[in-house]
């Protein structure tokens, strides 16, 4: 549930506008906060009311990333923000990021951050229930999308991507954006929910988990969950509907023994805990509703980002289709998950639209108990407990001594021989996906549908960006493109490439 922090922070961000615009006085001011005992410093706090206009000045007119990239350039790698008392400290660079990552449940967590999901997923899953239980619940989604459950799924992704673009015909113009958005919930109801919710019960889940999410991430429910406020009655809604029509699904299935799908929804109904317990109706529909929620913004984004920087590099498509001429000379028309895997051009095209517009601005965590980083130039800081660990992706993905010309779309950064995101620094170099303990389970699942879908365009159209390349949305939950991504299209039939 990482990609739901950048959310919180601009919803925080926000409130602070409000409280600085009533209270403006005093100066700006950048100090370093006093050493707590004999060990190493706290690190160096922006604090006043000065400095705070003028950060969330630098927030709304620049974004975010500039934002925080001004405070690196003048304090570096690791700095405190202090809001009236809610201090955040970022932590940037893979030096500073091993127990941001890698902590124990104990010493660093997500705390009340993600307090808004509770009533989203309900009480039974994720940070409604103990970490004992919260941890069982990520081996149920891990289970179902390793390797060997995920060939499966293959298949009927390539015939919902096959069967939408026939809809293009010979030639014209498309929203890009809207319509892999409308393409990605055909699959997320097909692999993840079932045959039976995408030929029956496409349109009326899908309207209701719309109006759950877009109700579940208005600001007053962000800040205030429980609130009883319009906004929050109509999420209530939406979830008690969503919920019942998903125990609908379960009880049919569980009442019929020969009924058996290779869905994430299937093995989410054969779960069962260490102690033997089965999952229940309740449980299941919260989980379903996460992995829903998760993915449905992260791909969709993706899928958009890659194919607009591909389109806006006329190299990077020639070598993406290069690619795909060579796995037809070996495969023919076949496409399966090892085909899939040796894309490993188009593999780095994606990975790369994520380096440069992450799922999410920042992931943020919550100390528990006082830890010391130490920075690549040797400086060690203490972190105290209380403060809040922002690791800014939209930072930490650009940094030039890990990624040569970050500003560059350049895929082959992560090819053999240069492989940046392992060179540059460590194992926190790449986190769009997150790391260590809160690792997204659905990467790979991620990957291959993103890879269905482009395969499929590259191999069966010639595609033109018309619209300018877009800005980002940063309002977002998943910071998306802007606007409309206006294509161009013509079919056509790709053939193997003659040479060896």
């Amino acid at each position: 549930m990482d990609v739901t922090n950048g959310a919180v922070l601009f919803a925080i961000a926000l409130v602070f506008i409000a409280a600085v615009i009533a209270t403006v006085s005093a100066a700006a001011r950048v100090m370093v906060d006093p050493a707590c005992g004999d060990g190493p410093p706290p690190p160096p706090a922006v604090t006043g009311i000065g400095s705070m206009i003028l950060l969330l000045h630098t927030l709304r007119t620049k974004g975010f990333g500039a934002m925080i990239h001004e405070q690196y350039a003048k304090l570096g790698s690791v700095f405190t923000i202090s809001f009236f008392g809610l201090k955040t400290t970022f932590l940037i660079g893979p030096e500073v990021s091993a127990h941001f990552y890698q902590g124990l449940e104990s010493e660093i967590s997500h705390g009340k951050i993600l307090e808004f999901t509770v009533p989203m997923l309900g009480k039974e899953v994720g940070y409604g229930v103990d970490i004992a239980t919260r941890t069982e619940q990520n081996r149920f989604y891990v289970d179902a999308l390793k390797p060997s459950k995920l060939r499966c799924h293959v298949g009927p992704m390539l015939q919902e991507v096959e069967n939408y673009f026939l809809k293009w015909g010979q030639q014209g113009t498309a929203d890009l954006k809207q319509e892999l958005e409308q393409l990605l919930m055909l699959i997320s109801a097909r692999c993840l929910l079932g045959k039976e919710v995408r030929e029956k019960m496409f349109d009326e889940v899908f309207s209701t988990f719309h109006e759950l999410t877009d109700n579940s991430l208005r600001l007053t429910s962000l800040l205030f969950p429980y609130a009883p406020s319009p906004t929050t009655r109509r999420r209530d809604k939406a979830r008690a509907r969503l919920s019942k029509l998903f125990a609908e699904v379960v009880r049919s299935r569980k009442s019929s023994s020969h009924f058996r799908q290779d869905d994430v929804l299937q093995n989410l109904i054969d779960s069962k805990y260490k102690d033997g317990r089965p999952t229940t109706d309740a449980e299941v529909t919260g989980l379903v509703i996460a992995i829903l929620f998760a993915g449905k913004h992260t791909s969709s984004s993706t899928s958009t980002w890659t194919g607009a920087r591909l389109l806006s590099h006329k190299q990077c498509l020639e070598a993406a289709i290069e690619e795909q001429q060579q796995i037809l000379k070996k495969y023919g028309e076949h496409i399966d998950y090892n085909t899939l895997l040796e894309m490993c051009f188009l593999h780095s095209c994606i990975k790369e639209a994520l380096r440069m517009h992450p799922p999410a601005p920042t992931f943020l965590r919550k100390v528990h108990r006082n830890f010391t980083v130490r920075t690549r130039e040797g400086h060690e800081y203490e972190i105290p407990r209380g403060h809040t660990v922002a690791s800014p992706l939209v930072i930490n993905n650009n940094i030039p001594y890990v990624y040569r010309d970050p500003d560059v779309y350049d895929p082959d950064r992560f090819g053999p021989g240069r492989e940046e995101d392992r060179a540059g620094g460590g194992k926190f170099c790449y986190t769009a996906f997150s790391g260590g303990r809160h690792a997204c389970p659905g990467e790979a699942y991620a990957y291959m549908q993103v890879k269905v879908i482009w395969s499929h365009l590259l191999r069966n159209f010639e595609l033109e960006l018309v619209s300018s390349f877009p800005e980002t949305d940063w309002l977002k939950v998943s910071p998306e493109p802007k606007g409309k991504v206006m294509v161009s299209y013509r079919r056509r039939t790709l053939r193997p490439c003659a040479t060896t």
